[in-house]
């Protein structure tokens, strides 16, 4: 019963407008929007330097290698997300799906629109995949800092990562309110503290800031040629969570998350980063470990331990994140109904998702399992995060040309460069896809195919209920004639088309002759943007005595609750007490057209997602002992 509804809002501020640089923000967002992209020297330079020819790196590669990861930094993160790419927010926030209901919001119906719609359903697919790896490859990392404590630690990794993940997934349903106050310290801790580590290293071997020229990077694609090529493969590990700063900007606005982006954030990973690359100048063996063989030997079972905690941080981040795309892909009509569950009651974006929660800890676990270490998901993990930025590319040059207003000659130039870099990191990736890149390949793919199968189904639903349905109007028409028995009470009725007689309503009055005194038409629609503001979320008209059509406005990040919009029609002069009226809805049984408008697999696939669904009680928190169901036959 949640469509999507086009119309553009610019009744109220942006929630941004009303936030200023305030340092809490600015430490809260270090532990939100910087867990991921601030765990990555743990592996990112070691698996792309593991890529170049010979048993240990030598200076060229390191200088190469290095000015690599410095300038993905810069293009990607600074320029492209931190830039551009945050102007570019949907009533303030962010996320792929964010960015397509902008970008979609001003074109047409035709084949422009639908190739963003598919842009950004797939992206969302991949970022799922991103949101698997980000866990399993953090924790592994960590964890095997152990074995360069003591090298006997070794098969205490997987048990030890497995421990770790189940803890973090068994406490998901508890919300994450009471220790979110804890993150943001603890990553300003970890940030200071690699960035002290490079900045020793670097001390003692500053010849390696060298490769903070780009030529470095030129000489080195011009000497290894398709090796380098491969390398980018691992390079893109560093930019990993670049899409949480974009995603996130709902929870703290652009202003802290630059702030901690450019004052901290960046100059730590290109001081930890150019470290590793000063202790490989001067020891290449240490390519076993560079991260945790940066610390002298009493410091590196602490540093083990504040690692872990970055990755727990990190892992949260991706797994809050998750469940707020699963429900804007909910709300948007590409997911079917979900259990969300409010972990708090001040913070509307807390939630916790059963299902959602369920799915990752399983792929999680079957990844740690299967691959073992952090090198050989490196390869996994690179694909996931270079098709997200691929899509939000496209997504973000139809914002600039349409939205924006930008020329074809700026929008061309700069997100056709931004297009070049995530296509090269895309091409790399692919590459590897016998070595672990077809597991969020093929994750997102099956996502992808879930999501539009979905739309689709719903769509002729939609178009079948229109057809079969008697139009309110004519309905209406006839009621006063139709000597209908009005009984006491108040009848709801739920209905996806609110020009529409609900057939539940027909039903009831085919098998029970009888229509309540008061009767309410509810039609809940999700709006493209994130939050509607409380003086646009009712709209209510009487269409005849004892009748009234009530259509309720969702924004992509919000919850539908009937029971309190009831209450709040009080406002309207309308009583209705939730634990008084009956709800009437709709069962719909999905059958098979004569001539069907779906191929058989995807009706198949539409089938079993529409049997597991959520119910529309639980959905939209009817209470369940005052629902009347009523079966509806529905042929696609």
């Amino acid at each position: 019963m949640t469509t999507l509804n086009g119309a553009k809002d610019d009744s109220s501020p942006p929630r941004e407008a009303t936030r200023g640089l305030r340092p809490g923000l600015v430490v809260a967002a270090l532990g939100v929007v910087f867990g991921d992209i601030g765990t990555s020297p743990l592996y990112a330079l070691r698996a792309a330097l593991t890529q170049t020819p010979g048993v240990a790196p030598v200076a060229g590669d390191i200088l190469g290698v290095l000015s690599l990861v410095f300038w993905a930094l810069i293009l990607v993160v600074t320029i492209k997300y931190v830039t551009v790419v945050m102007r570019a927010d949907n009533r303030g926030e962010g996320g792929i799906l964010a960015l397509m209901a902008l970008a979609t919001r001003s074109l047409p119906e035709g084949r422009l629109k639908r190739a963003a719609l598919a842009a950004g359903i797939l992206g969302a697919s991949l970022f799922f995949g991103e949101c698997t790896i980000t866990p399993a490859i953090s924790v592994l990392s960590a964890i095997e800092g152990l074995t360069v404590v003591d090298p006997t630690f070794e098969h205490l990794v997987v048990p030890l990562s497995v421990v770790v993940l189940v803890a973090l997934f068994l406490v998901q349903r508890y919300g994450t309110g009471r220790v979110g106050t804890m993150f943001g310290p603890i990553t300003g801790a970890w940030f200071v503290a690699i960035g002290v580590l490079g900045v020793v290293a670097i001390a003692r071997n500053p010849a390696v800031l060298e490769a903070l020229s780009p030529h470095h990077a030129v000489l080195f694609f011009a000497y290894h040629e398709f090796t380098a090529f491969l390398v980018l493969g691992a390079v893109i590990l560093v930019v990993t969570g670049a899409e949480a700063l974009f995603a996130d900007m709902g929870h703290f606005g652009r202003p802290p998350i630059r702030a901690g982006w450019l004052g901290l954030v960046l100059p730590a990973l290109t001081l930890n980063y150019f470290g590793q690359g000063a202790l490989l100048l001067g020891n290449p063996s240490a390519i076993v470990n560079p991260f945790y063989l940066l610390a002298p030997g009493w410091v590196r079972l602490p540093l083990v331990l504040l690692a872990t905690a970055a990755t727990i941080i990190a892992s949260q981040a991706v797994i809050s994140g998750a469940y707020s795309i699963a429900r804007q892909a909910m709300q948007l009509g590409f997911c079917p109904r979900l259990t969300v569950r409010h972990t708090s009651g001040e913070e509307r974006g807390q939630i916790y998702m059963p299902q959602v929660n369920a799915a990752l800890f399983v792929a999680v676990l079957l990844l740690v399992l299967s691959f073992r270490h952090s090198d050989a998901l490196a390869a996994a993990y690179g694909l996931a995060v270079s098709g997200t930025f691929a899509c939000g590319s496209l997504l973000g040059f139809l914002v600039a040309r349409r939205v924006w207003g930008w020329s074809w000659a700026v929008t061309g130039a700069l997100f056709g460069l931004f297009l070049l870099i995530d296509l090269a990191f895309l091409g790399s990736t692919l590459l590897k896809i016998p070595d672990g890149a077809w597991f969020p390949l093929l994750l997102g793919l099956a996502l992808f195919l879930l999501m539009t199968s979905w739309k689709r189904g719903r769509d002729l639903m939609f178009d079948r209920w229109r057809t079969d349905s008697l139009p309110l109007a004519s309905f209406l028409a006839r009621l006063p004639q139709s000597r209908t028995i009005r009984v006491p009470g108040t009848a709801v009725f739920m209905t996806g088309n609110p020009d529409y007689v609900p057939n539940a309503l027909l039903h009831n009055l085919k098998h029970n002759k009888v229509l309540h005194e008061r009767v309410l038409f509810i039609t809940v629609l999700t709006d493209d943007i994130p939050v509607v503001p409380p003086e646009r979320r009712m709209v209510v008209e009487q269409l005849a005595p004892g009748i009234h059509r009530v259509i309720l406005h969702y924004g992509f990040m919000e919850s539908p609750n009937i029971p309190r919009a009831l209450v709040e029609l009080k406002r309207h002069g309308i009583e209705a007490d939730p634990m008084q009226v009956s709800f009437f809805l709709g069962r719909e049984v999905v059958v098979p057209a004569q001539v069907p408008k779906m191929s058989w697999w995807r009706h198949w696939l539409f089938l079993v997602m529409a049997r597991n669904a959520v119910p529309a009680t639980e959905f939209f928190r009817i209470p369940s002992d005052r629902v009347v169901e009523l079966g509806v036959r529905v042929a696609i």
